[in-house]
């Protein structure tokens, strides 16, 4: 595990920097356009890139000296920081720079994602598979947590090129870790030059997790659950700031609340290493945040906002953390990264279009219909409330219903329910036949 420390104290590092460049610019677009549009732009084209690229990312990631793939990807997220440091200091910088350069941002961000989640299988015991994914979640929530407070504490001081410059040595620092640590790699095989074998590779993923009846069931539970995860995520900002007029104090502190409850969730995971049977820990962390947002829809007062973020985000580290220990452990470390690219991708095209319908359901149906008078408004206002926000509420709590619902259904269906049974592990032969024994696909 000390290769794996040095590797993750790296990322963390990183993404810290990161995080603070991101926060930094959305507060300089703010205070450019005043407009909220070109905010969610910022993170459109940030996001798009990611759903494209990674249907070949996977290819590439199997195919390629993976140490290398980060170092690259690392220094060309750098220099585009850097780019943007330089239109800023000669007073170029316009918000059409950011989007394009967000373009090239989030296309080899996804790329270094992806093969630094692959490369953690070959860089642990398989019993430290859950414990290694859940620290990896720090990363996310620690710099959710970190950067906010320091932006906001340095930005007065040294202004926004000041925070640049720190991401940019950040950078250097997780390219650095990847430098000095070996990091193995799998078996290498050529890419294709004819077409048609060409798209058999790039579809590769998708095929492996089809052909494996418990693995695409998991896939569609997932899916299903990042619907409704990515719906509230869309709502619970806006309902906050609608319940409390404005008041970005408190919305800024349920944000921080979220971030404090995956660190505590992935810290607690890290030392506790998860239910034996992973499963268990996919869907008890699944009901587990829908139950805390449950509260959070309900709610109406700061210390039930802030309480119940804590609880819910305090699950997700689980739930996640325990998915990529069953994935590590049934899928062939030489195929990992088209097959986790793959399900990554259905992930994100998922979460797109739940951000892309949340909005309209909440203002075009929810808030009318609570504003409305009718039976449905007054059936849900001993619930939620009254006034402005009350619609988005319950929409919002629609979404926390329908994943306690996701993690339940899990217990129902049993090619979930005995995933680890029907699959066996990569590197473990079965003599007996299941339903999900099936040759490996060509590779």
């Amino acid at each position: 595990m000390r290769n794996f420390t040095i590797f993750w104290s790296g990322q963390m590092a990183s993404a810290i920097g990161t995080a603070m460049t991101q926060f930094a610019l959305t507060i300089w677009i703010w205070q450019t356009t005043q407009e909220s549009t070109a905010i969610a732009l910022l993170s459109f084209f940030f996001q798009v890139p990611q759903i494209l690229i990674t249907l070949f990312a996977g290819l590439i990631i199997d195919r390629v000296n993976r140490k290398r793939l980060m170092i690259v990807s690392d220094a060309i997220v750098a220099l585009c920081t850097i780019m943007i440091a330089l239109l800023y200091a000669t007073h170029y910088l316009q918000v059409w720079h950011l989007y394009t350069l967000a373009v090239v941002y989030g296309c080899f961000e996804q790329l270094q994602t992806l093969a630094y989640s692959a490369s953690i299988s070959l860089m642990v015991p398989k019993q430290h598979y859950a414990r290694a994914s859940s620290i990896s979640s720090l990363v996310t929530y620690g710099s959710a947590i970190l950067a906010p407070a320091l932006v906001g504490f340095l930005y007065p001081t040294i202004g926004i090129l000041g925070i640049m410059a720190i991401d940019v040595i950040t950078f250097t620092m997780g390219i650095a870790a990847v430098w000095i640590i070996p990091i193995p790699q799998p078996p290498k095989t050529e890419i294709p030059r004819d077409r048609a074998s060409l798209w058999q590779e790039l579809s590769f993923g998708l095929n492996y997790i089809w052909a494996r009846p418990s693995l695409s069931a998991l896939t569609v539970l997932f899916c299903a659950f990042l619907l409704t995860y990515h719906m509230g995520e869309t709502l619970y900002q806006p309902m906050i700031l609608a319940r409390t007029d404005g008041n970005t104090q408190i919305l800024g502190a349920v944000v921080t609340a979220a971030g404090v409850g995956g660190v505590v969730g992935s810290i607690a995971l890290g030392f506790w290493g998860g239910f034996q049977r992973r499963i268990h820990g996919v869907l008890v962390g699944f009901m587990g945040a829908g139950l805390g947002r449950i509260f959070l829809g309900v709610g109406q007062r700061y210390p039930i906002w802030f309480g119940s973020q804590v609880f819910s985000a305090l699950n997700i580290p689980l739930a996640f953390g325990s998915s990529y220990a069953i994935w590590y452990a049934k899928v062939e470390p030489e195929v990992q990264g088209r097959v986790l690219a793959s399900a990554h991708m259905l992930g994100l095209i998922v979460g797109a279009i739940a951000t892309l319908i949340a909005g309209p359901l909440a203002d075009r149906v929810f808030e009318p219909m609570m504003h409305s008078g009718s039976w449905l408004a007054q059936g849900f206002t001993p619930l939620v409330g009254s006034g402005s926000g009350s619609g988005i509420a319950v929409l919002f709590l629609l979404t926390a219903i329908g994943m306690v619902a996701v993690g339940v259904s899990g217990y129902v269906f049993p090619c979930i329910r005995n995933a680890e049974d029907l699959l066996p592990d990569y590197d473990h032969h079965h003599d007996q036949d299941s339903d999900d024994t099936v040759p490996p696909l060509s590779i």
